[in-house]
């Protein structure tokens, strides 16, 4: 799926970058490009980013 349709930038290198460190809509835009034309897809961005981060969470929550 595309989420930056100005370059045609896909999901899976916006998670590439995000699973590289990225953590802002700069970051991932200095990463692959994605929002750094029109910036409508900085809100798909952010999910992608915080949907990351709760997996990570949640990876590292323990049951006691």
């Amino acid at each position: 799926m595309y989420v930056c349709l100005c370059l045609g930038i896909t999901i899976e290198k916006v998670s590439d970058a995000v699973a590289g460190g990225a953590t802002t809509t700069r970051q991932v835009s200095d990463a692959c490009g994605a929002g750094s034309d029109c910036g409508r897809c900085r809100r798909t961005i952010i999910s992608i980013i915080r949907s990351a981060a709760a997996e990570s969470d949640s990876g590292r929550r323990r049951t006691v």
